[in-house]
């Protein structure tokens, strides 16, 4: 089982805004040092709570500041842009990184991005998928391209000039492509099945309730068995929110802070869902009433905390729970007011904790 760190990044808005890039940066840096296989950021244009908006752009920051980490998009929101254009971009970026690069993409979730690009109406869903299919296409063939969609056509066939070198689009570093993976977060997601159909890798959100995560796994197997594949627990990452301090008591207290972090995270989340009548996502029961949902009951929810050995425990019950060692565990990244805090945190489930939930993966693989 990998470690790694997925960032929205969730910021304070009222913090400066270039010195959260730099923190983003050194979170990402530090993620390297420490051996972490993968580092997710999201795209979000109109947010200043989620203010990176290229991830392909900010990864551009740490090419010569990281040596082994693998840069993944969380995500590229596919709706937003013409698939020729993130071709292009995820090209020359998996090229620049020699091939670090997965391509994390979404239908988008952010409702402020969906009225700016104009596509709060249509299927996204549908046009993901549309997305994808056109760029692999585009990496697949040469010129002259007329490729045809419903929502986009790529055509370039009257200004192909070979001896200036007009018309071809640059294919990936990665053949014949960069690995796939798609974010799900509903309960029993159509979205992980399609995946699955279509050998593409799945990523749970750190937001929603284990019994949620644990029924992406079992639409991913149904369409898996649909396809006639295998079902790989490697292509299943899962997103959680990890505290780790040197004792119980700490991590306690932390969270239990009005200026915590993890709090003001979970603050957050709440009011999004809620204004737009999703809270239903945050429940571990239908059963519990609106009013339930509060600070306290997500932190109590969906927050791994403690010790070294408590956390151990947390994630061994967890792994257990969803029934499958899977691929990749991401450490949810929250805004650092307290730097030595959140570095300690990293560091401790990196060293101490990591290498005794692998050979706790191991042995149930074994057995």
């Amino acid at each position: 089982m990998e470690l790694g760190l997925f960032m929205m990044p969730l910021h304070d808005p009222r913090r400066n805004y270039t010195e959260m890039l730099q923190q983003d940066r050194e979170a990402a840096i530090l993620a390297d040092k420490l051996g972490l296989s993968e580092v997710w950021v999201g795209e979000h244009y109109s947010c200043s709570s989620e203010p990176v908006a290229n991830p392909l752009q900010f990864f551009a920051t740490l090419l010569d500041a990281t040596k082994n980490i693998k840069f993944a998009t969380g995500v590229l929101n596919l709706p937003q842009h013409h698939p020729a254009t993130v071709a292009g971009d995820v090209a020359q970026f998996d090229h620049l990184s020699k091939g670090r690069l997965i391509m994390g993409v979404g239908p988008g979730g952010l409702v402020s991005d969906m009225e700016l690009f104009g596509t709060q109406e249509l299927n996204r869903a549908e046009m993901t998928v549309e997305s994808v299919e056109i760029i692999h296409k585009i990496w697949a063939s040469n010129p002259p391209y007329n490729i045809k969609g419903k929502y986009w056509n790529v055509v370039l066939e009257k200004n192909l000039i070979p001896s200036l070198g007009f018309g071809p689009m640059l294919k990936p570093y990665q053949q014949p492509h960069p690995p796939l993976a798609i974010s799900v977060m509903s309960p029993h997601s159509s979205t992980a099945r399609h995946a699955a159909e279509r050998g593409w890798s799945i990523v749970s959100a750190n937001f929603i309730p284990p019994v949620f995560a644990k029924s992406h796994w079992e639409q991913y197997v149904i369409g898996c068995e649909n396809s006639g594949r295998r079902p790989d627990p490697n292509m299943w990452r899962v997103a959680r929110s990890i505290l780790v301090t040197d004792t119980d008591q700490e991590a306690a207290d932390y969270l239990a802070s009005p200026d915590s972090t993890y709090g003001w995270y979970y603050d957050y989340i709440i009011e999004d869902m809620k204004a737009f009548n999703m809270l239903k996502v945050l429940k571990p029961s239908a059963d519990i009433p609106d009013s339930d949902v509060t600070r306290a009951a997500c932190l109590d929810w969906m927050v791994m905390s403690g010790s070294p050995k408590t956390v151990l425990d947390k994630l061994v019950a967890f792994v257990d729970y969803v029934g499958v060692p899977f691929g990749t565990l991401l450490t949810t990244q929250k805004d650092w007011e307290n730097p030595a805090l959140h570095q300690k945190s990293m560091r401790l489930l990196a060293q101490d904790v990591m290498p005794k939930l692998r050979d706790y993966v191991s042995s149930m693989k074994a057995s």
